[in-house]
């Protein structure tokens, strides 16, 4: 499957080049990547447990480390295209016994068969770098959140004058299965959801934290 290249990105990505990274990454991925990210993730997670809302959406949940973080009282439905990913968050929900995730999936998030409207909230950490149309994630993370519903995105995005090391990587996006050099704006650009907030996410700063409305 090919996806139509989003502006500023160099080298697009394709479905198998994202299946194929993260077989590589499956068995070591919480060793790896887990400590990277852990900020970002309980950041996404806070951001959703203050919100007055019950059904959740996690697309790209991964090995579901970010599971744990979420109050009992919220409803996760994770989805994610790599099966290697999936049966590690399976193992982890079964084994800490957590009894508020309603359904693990595995699905396309650009491609995500749920109704119009079917949740509350969207969470999307670490993902719009990794999906071949981030525009079309995003526009269906859109469709299928409540009207007055929010969208949450954690991501690395560099801005039109920075980011020296990220477009330097570009050409290896399809080896490494994510988009170095992506900016915030060719995300929205187009997107009726309405920007709320953004920040950088701790320790560095590497990351930001965006929250969108759907009006």
């Amino acid at each position: 499957m090919m996806a139509k290249q989003v502006n500023g990105s160099r080298a697009p990505l394709d479905l198998e080049s994202v299946l194929s990274a993260y077989r590589r990454y499956a068995p070591t991925y919480d060793m790896m990547f887990g400590p990277i990210f852990h900020q970002g993730r309980v950041a996404v997670a806070r951001r959703v447990n203050s919100l007055d809302c019950t059904t959740v959406l996690e697309v790209g949940v991964g090995t579901g480390l970010s599971l744990p973080m979420y109050d009992k009282d919220k409803r996760i439905t994770g989805v994610d295209v790599s099966p290697e990913m999936l049966s590690q968050a399976r193992q982890r929900v079964a084994d800490e016994g957590m009894r508020n995730i309603a359904a693990l999936h595995e699905m396309d998030g650009e491609n995500l068969g749920f109704a119009d409207g079917s949740f509350d909230v969207v969470v999307a950490a670490y993902v719009m770098s990794v999906v071949p149309n981030p525009q079309l994630c995003l526009a269906e993370m859109e469709r299928v959140c409540a009207p007055g519903g929010t969208i949450v995105v954690c991501n690395h995005f560099v801005n039109g004058h920075g980011g020296f090391v990220s477009r330097r990587m570009q050409p290896l996006s399809r080896w490494l299965g994510w988009r170095p050099a992506f900016e915030l704006k060719h995300l929205l650009a187009d997107s009726p959801l309405r920007l709320e907030d953004q920040g950088p996410v701790r320790p560095f700063g590497l990351f930001q934290m965006v929250t969108l409305r759907k009006d």
